[in-house]
């Protein structure tokens, strides 16, 4: 009986012999060209560095509008955050539902006051951040620094050239990376390919490992030179659009992938479960409970609560309490990542203290 063979060279070709009635027939395959990606993690839900790159969850939100007006850090849809001036260019920021085919969500930002002299260290962006666990197998820093491809789709009411950029925790190292926007309004893929950092310090902890940005505007000190590894912090390449300066602008981000190797593959479409699982580790609402405890004084006892899973840090919390009859204070207590107690002070012995509550808890990068 006879079987099939398939043979290969250094050069990167394959030969494949199979079985026929009339004789064995040969088929060669030309060498591929760029990287094929051998990395154990490809196929396995973990390729895309990005996490909820097509703006799924939106646990803070529900899809609610945004106002960025504050230099300040403010999260639309999880794990992207939004950053403006005070008393400058106003936008919004919100989940919507259009989006290209294959993506049921994206995020959309509209400028609402325009900012057309930007200031020379301020800012107007999106951006993510990717914690350092989850990049220390591009070994940026050394002479081994892996190639990534950064894909995405985006739209806009403008046309010309946009930019974003890449950087490490402290902006020592920043890759600014250009795009162009052809037709307004219409949906368009974009792939980036970058050259892994060889230098400077890139975390391989639980801080900020790398944060990708799109600019909708940045002042000069924060612009520099495209496709090239520059010793600043920068958020943009120099001379490109500025959203932030044309009032009703509109700019829409989705299907947001970051992978190892030269190659944009097709976006990584997790479960939803796991999706939403990977941005608790950074945010998570305990959401409304019910708690019920008799009390027999009127000491302060505490109800232990598991998280929904490990997060990154000991968060932030925030408790909201309602129908909370029969006692006089609720106070939640953290002391660790993957625990925390409600701990409450009834008003009376032997007391049936009803809790209804909303606790949120914060670990963002």
């Amino acid at each position: 009986m006879s079987s099939l063979v398939i043979q290969g060279d250094t050069s990167g070709s394959i030969t494949v012999e199979a079985p026929s009635v009339a004789g064995t027939h040969t088929l060669t395959l030309p060498k591929a060209t760029g990287n094929i990606a051998t990395d154990a993690t490809v196929g396995l839900g973990t390729k895309n560095l990005i996490i909820n790159g097509d703006m799924r969850i939106d646990q803070r939100n529900a899809g609610a509008s945004l106002t960025v007006n504050t230099a300040a850090v403010v999260y639309s849809v999880d794990r992207l955050f939004t950053y403006g001036q005070a008393s400058d260019g106003v936008f919004t920021v919100q989940q919507v539902t259009d989006a290209p085919s294959g993506f049921i969500n994206s995020v959309k930002a509209t400028v609402t006051t325009a900012d057309a002299s930007i200031g020379a260290s301020q800012l107007y962006i999106l951006s993510h951040k990717i914690e350092g666990n989850n990049i220390a197998h591009l070994d940026w820093g050394t002479a081994n620094a892996k190639t990534v491809t950064l894909s995405f789709w985006v739209k806009s009411s403008l046309t010309g050239t946009f930019s974003g950029s890449l950087k490490n925790h402290d902006g020592s190292r920043a890759y600014p990376f250009t795009y162009t926007i052809s037709s307004a309004n219409t949906w368009e893929k974009k792939t980036i390919t970058i050259t892994g950092d060889t230098t400077g310090t890139w975390l391989t902890t639980n801080a900020t490992g790398i944060t990708l940005s799109f600019t909708l505007g940045s002042g000069s000190s924060r612009l520099g030179t495209a496709n090239t590894w520059n010793a600043a912090n920068l958020d943009g390449a120099t001379g490109t659009t500025e959203v932030i300066a044309t009032n009703g602008a509109t700019f829409y981000l989705t299907g947001l992938q970051l992978e190892v190797g030269e190659n944009a593959t097709p976006f990584e479409h997790r479960m939803y479960s796991q999706e939403l699982a990977m941005c608790q580790r950074y945010y998570q609402d305990i959401g409304r409970a019910l708690f019920r405890e008799y009390t027999e004084n009127t000491g302060f006892p505490q109800h232990p609560m598991l998280y929904g899973t490990t997060m990154r840090g000991t968060p932030t919390s925030t408790l909201s309490i309602s129908n909370s009859g029969n006692i006089d204070d609720a106070t939640f207590i953290t002391y660790s990542r993957t625990s925390g107690y409600l701990s409450v002070n009834p008003t009376s012995g032997g007391a049936v203290v009803f809790i209804d509550y909303t606790i949120t808890l914060d670990a963002e990068l």
